[in-house]
Protein backbone atom coordinates (compact mmCIF):
# COMPACT_ATOMS: atom_id res chain seq x y z
CA UNK A 1 0.00 0.00 0.00
CA UNK A 2 0.92 3.60 0.68
CA UNK A 3 4.55 4.82 2.39
CA UNK A 4 3.62 6.00 6.00
CA UNK A 5 4.24 9.42 4.83
CA UNK A 6 1.77 9.35 2.09
CA UNK A 7 -1.09 11.66 3.02
CA UNK A 8 -4.59 10.04 2.11
CA UNK A 9 -6.58 10.39 -1.50
CA UNK A 10 -9.20 12.79 -1.14
CA UNK A 11 -12.37 11.25 -2.59
CA UNK A 12 -15.75 12.66 -3.74
CA UNK A 13 -18.31 10.42 -4.01
CA UNK A 14 -21.33 11.64 -6.28
CA UNK A 15 -24.46 9.78 -6.59
CA UNK A 16 -28.10 10.64 -7.00
CA UNK A 17 -29.42 8.62 -3.97
CA UNK A 18 -28.16 9.46 -0.81
CA UNK A 19 -28.57 6.10 0.70
CA UNK A 20 -25.74 4.66 -2.10
CA UNK A 21 -23.98 7.78 -1.62
CA UNK A 22 -23.49 7.38 2.11
CA UNK A 23 -22.61 3.73 1.58
CA UNK A 24 -19.92 4.32 -0.93
CA UNK A 25 -18.70 7.13 1.43
CA UNK A 26 -18.70 4.46 4.27
CA UNK A 27 -16.78 2.05 1.65
CA UNK A 28 -13.98 4.97 1.53
CA UNK A 29 -13.51 5.63 4.92
CA UNK A 30 -12.81 1.88 5.60
CA UNK A 31 -10.37 1.75 3.21
CA UNK A 32 -6.65 2.64 4.35
CA UNK A 33 -4.69 5.43 2.22
CA UNK A 34 -8.17 6.95 1.59
CA UNK A 35 -10.05 10.12 3.21
CA UNK A 36 -13.74 10.82 2.46
CA UNK A 37 -13.75 14.54 1.49
CA UNK A 38 -17.38 14.75 0.89
CA UNK A 39 -20.74 13.66 -0.80
CA UNK A 40 -22.99 15.65 -3.77
CA UNK A 41 -26.00 14.48 -5.40
CA UNK A 42 -25.99 16.29 -8.24
CA UNK A 43 -23.25 16.83 -11.43
CA UNK A 44 -23.56 20.78 -10.63
CA UNK A 45 -22.96 19.92 -6.94
CA UNK A 46 -20.42 17.80 -8.17
CA UNK A 47 -18.27 20.47 -9.72
CA UNK A 48 -18.61 23.35 -7.25
CA UNK A 49 -17.29 20.76 -4.47
CA UNK A 50 -14.16 20.54 -7.10
CA UNK A 51 -13.74 24.41 -7.60
CA UNK A 52 -14.29 24.96 -3.91
CA UNK A 53 -11.44 22.28 -3.02
CA UNK A 54 -9.23 24.05 -5.66
CA UNK A 55 -9.82 27.66 -4.21
CA UNK A 56 -9.15 26.01 -0.87
CA UNK A 57 -5.56 25.05 -1.96
CA UNK A 58 -6.14 21.24 -0.86
CA UNK A 59 -7.81 19.80 -4.05
CA UNK A 60 -9.63 16.69 -4.38
CA UNK A 61 -7.69 13.62 -5.90
CA UNK A 62 -10.36 11.16 -6.94
CA UNK A 63 -14.34 11.16 -8.11
CA UNK A 64 -16.75 8.18 -7.25
CA UNK A 65 -19.19 9.44 -10.35
CA UNK A 66 -22.09 8.49 -10.86
CA UNK A 67 -23.37 8.26 -14.82
CA UNK A 68 -26.89 8.79 -13.63
CA UNK A 69 -27.69 12.16 -12.66
CA UNK A 70 -30.51 14.16 -12.31
CA UNK A 71 -28.83 17.33 -14.10
CA UNK A 72 -25.86 16.25 -16.02
CA UNK A 73 -24.72 13.52 -17.40
CA UNK A 74 -21.87 11.67 -15.70
CA UNK A 75 -19.66 11.99 -19.10
CA UNK A 76 -20.60 15.64 -19.30
CA UNK A 77 -19.28 15.99 -15.96
CA UNK A 78 -16.29 14.35 -16.34
CA UNK A 79 -15.53 17.01 -19.56
CA UNK A 80 -16.98 19.98 -17.75
CA UNK A 81 -13.77 18.98 -14.92
CA UNK A 82 -11.21 18.26 -16.97
CA UNK A 83 -12.24 21.54 -19.29
CA UNK A 84 -11.89 23.18 -16.19
CA UNK A 85 -8.57 21.95 -15.65
CA UNK A 86 -8.90 19.96 -12.98
CA UNK A 87 -6.57 16.84 -11.87
CA UNK A 88 -9.09 15.00 -10.30
CA UNK A 89 -8.98 11.19 -11.10
CA UNK A 90 -12.43 9.54 -11.90
CA UNK A 91 -14.20 6.35 -11.36
CA UNK A 92 -17.37 5.65 -12.86
CA UNK A 93 -19.43 3.58 -10.04
CA UNK A 94 -22.83 3.24 -12.36
CA UNK A 95 -25.48 0.47 -13.39
CA UNK A 96 -25.18 2.48 -16.92
CA UNK A 97 -23.80 -1.05 -19.14
CA UNK A 98 -24.36 0.45 -22.59
CA UNK A 99 -21.22 0.25 -24.72
CA UNK A 100 -21.63 3.90 -26.00
CA UNK A 101 -21.26 5.13 -22.68
CA UNK A 102 -18.65 3.19 -21.60
CA UNK A 103 -16.35 4.09 -24.84
CA UNK A 104 -17.09 7.36 -23.71
CA UNK A 105 -16.04 6.75 -20.30
CA UNK A 106 -12.64 6.06 -21.35
CA UNK A 107 -12.18 9.07 -24.17
CA UNK A 108 -13.26 11.26 -21.08
CA UNK A 109 -10.44 9.88 -19.23
CA UNK A 110 -12.16 7.88 -16.88
CA UNK A 111 -9.59 5.34 -15.27
CA UNK A 112 -11.88 2.57 -13.82
CA UNK A 113 -15.59 1.70 -14.29
CA UNK A 114 -17.53 -0.32 -11.60
CA UNK A 115 -21.23 -1.59 -12.38
CA UNK A 116 -23.59 -2.15 -10.03
CA UNK A 117 -23.82 -3.39 -7.95
CA UNK A 118 -21.57 -5.11 -6.49
CA UNK A 119 -20.22 -6.09 -3.16
CA UNK A 120 -17.44 -4.46 -1.01
CA UNK A 121 -14.99 -6.79 -1.90
CA UNK A 122 -14.93 -5.41 -5.32
CA UNK A 123 -15.18 -2.10 -4.42
CA UNK A 124 -12.20 -2.69 -2.31
CA UNK A 125 -10.11 -4.28 -5.02
CA UNK A 126 -11.08 -1.29 -7.68
CA UNK A 127 -9.70 1.27 -4.92
CA UNK A 128 -6.74 -0.39 -4.01
CA UNK A 129 -5.63 -1.22 -7.75
CA UNK A 130 -6.34 2.73 -8.61
CA UNK A 131 -4.40 3.48 -5.01
CA UNK A 132 -1.23 1.21 -6.22
CA UNK A 133 -1.59 2.94 -9.68
CA UNK A 134 -1.05 6.34 -8.13
CA UNK A 135 1.65 5.51 -6.06
CA UNK A 136 3.82 4.15 -8.28
CA UNK A 137 3.13 6.93 -10.48
CA UNK A 138 4.17 9.42 -7.32
CA UNK A 139 6.84 7.10 -7.00
CA UNK A 140 8.38 7.79 -10.54
CA UNK A 141 11.88 9.80 -10.10
CA UNK A 142 10.91 13.03 -12.44
CA UNK A 143 10.77 11.49 -15.75
CA UNK A 144 8.63 8.11 -15.41
CA UNK A 145 10.23 4.88 -17.10
CA UNK A 146 8.56 2.76 -19.70
CA UNK A 147 8.80 0.03 -16.69
CA UNK A 148 6.99 2.16 -13.66
CA UNK A 149 4.55 3.37 -16.84
CA UNK A 150 3.81 -0.35 -17.27
CA UNK A 151 3.45 -1.52 -13.42
CA UNK A 152 1.46 1.38 -12.55
CA UNK A 153 -1.00 0.47 -15.34
CA UNK A 154 -0.93 -2.76 -14.39
CA UNK A 155 -2.90 -2.18 -11.23
CA UNK A 156 -5.65 -0.88 -13.38
CA UNK A 157 -5.95 -3.94 -15.27
CA UNK A 158 -5.62 -6.49 -12.83
CA UNK A 159 -9.05 -8.53 -12.33
CA UNK A 160 -10.12 -9.30 -9.14
CA UNK A 161 -8.29 -12.82 -8.02
CA UNK A 162 -10.08 -14.52 -5.13
CA UNK A 163 -7.21 -16.86 -4.92
CA UNK A 164 -4.94 -15.04 -3.33
CA UNK A 165 -4.82 -14.67 0.67
CA UNK A 166 -7.02 -11.60 2.20
CA UNK A 167 -5.41 -8.24 2.18
CA UNK A 168 -3.50 -9.29 -0.87
CA UNK A 169 -4.50 -7.42 -4.33
CA UNK A 170 -3.76 -9.02 -7.80
CA UNK A 171 -2.56 -5.33 -9.22
CA UNK A 172 -0.40 -5.25 -6.32
CA UNK A 173 1.55 -8.64 -6.41
CA UNK A 174 1.32 -7.99 -10.38
CA UNK A 175 3.53 -4.84 -10.04
CA UNK A 176 6.03 -6.88 -7.84
CA UNK A 177 6.35 -9.75 -10.12
CA UNK A 178 7.13 -7.31 -12.81
CA UNK A 179 9.69 -5.48 -10.91
CA UNK A 180 11.55 -8.55 -10.13
CA UNK A 181 11.84 -9.32 -13.36
CA UNK A 182 12.93 -5.85 -14.31
CA UNK A 183 15.46 -6.37 -11.81
CA UNK A 184 17.22 -9.22 -13.43
CA UNK A 185 18.68 -10.17 -9.75
CA UNK A 186 18.09 -9.79 -5.80
CA UNK A 187 15.61 -7.56 -4.25
CA UNK A 188 15.15 -6.59 -0.79
CA UNK A 189 11.93 -5.68 0.54
CA UNK A 190 13.25 -2.40 1.59
CA UNK A 191 14.01 -1.46 -2.48
CA UNK A 192 10.34 -3.01 -3.59
CA UNK A 193 9.29 -0.40 -1.11
CA UNK A 194 11.06 2.26 -2.71
CA UNK A 195 10.54 1.19 -6.25
CA UNK A 196 6.45 0.42 -6.02
CA UNK A 197 5.81 3.19 -3.32
CA UNK A 198 4.44 0.81 -0.60
CA UNK A 199 5.14 0.28 3.00
CA UNK A 200 8.23 -2.01 3.99
CA UNK A 201 5.57 -4.79 5.91
CA UNK A 202 3.31 -4.48 2.59
CA UNK A 203 6.59 -5.26 0.48
CA UNK A 204 7.84 -8.22 2.77
CA UNK A 205 4.24 -9.46 2.53
CA UNK A 206 3.93 -10.05 -1.45
CA UNK A 207 7.77 -11.46 -1.59
CA UNK A 208 7.11 -13.83 1.34
CA UNK A 209 3.98 -15.23 -0.54
CA UNK A 210 6.08 -15.34 -3.90
CA UNK A 211 8.50 -17.04 -1.76
CA UNK A 212 6.32 -19.86 -0.62
CA UNK A 213 4.69 -19.90 -3.97
CA UNK A 214 8.21 -20.74 -5.48
CA UNK A 215 7.70 -18.02 -7.70
CA UNK A 216 11.59 -15.99 -5.78
CA UNK A 217 14.17 -17.60 -4.26
CA UNK A 218 14.75 -16.15 -0.64
CA UNK A 219 18.19 -15.63 0.55
CA UNK A 220 20.20 -13.97 3.55
CA UNK A 221 21.70 -10.58 2.18
CA UNK A 222 24.92 -9.92 4.36
CA UNK A 223 27.32 -7.14 4.96
CA UNK A 224 24.65 -4.22 5.19
CA UNK A 225 24.09 -2.90 8.85
CA UNK A 226 22.57 -4.71 11.35
CA UNK A 227 20.76 -8.44 11.30
CA UNK A 228 21.11 -9.68 7.91
CA UNK A 229 17.79 -8.72 5.46
CA UNK A 230 16.41 -11.37 3.13
CA UNK A 231 16.59 -10.99 -0.40
CA UNK A 232 14.46 -12.23 -3.32
CA UNK A 233 15.02 -13.13 -6.38
CA UNK A 234 12.66 -14.31 -9.39
CA UNK A 235 13.08 -17.65 -10.82
CA UNK A 236 12.68 -17.78 -14.51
Amino acid sequence: MAPPDARPVRVLVVDDEPIAAAAHGAYVQRLDGFALAGLAHDGQSALRCLQDAEASGVPLDLMLLDMNLPDLHGLDVSRRARAAGYAVDIIAITAVRELQVVRGAVSAGIVQYLIKPFTYKVFAEKMTNYLQFRRQLEAQPGAASQAGVDQAFASLRTPVDTDLPKGLSSGTLAAVIAMLKEQGGPASAQEVMERLGMSRVTARRYLEYLAEQKSVRRSARYGTPGRPENEYTWLP
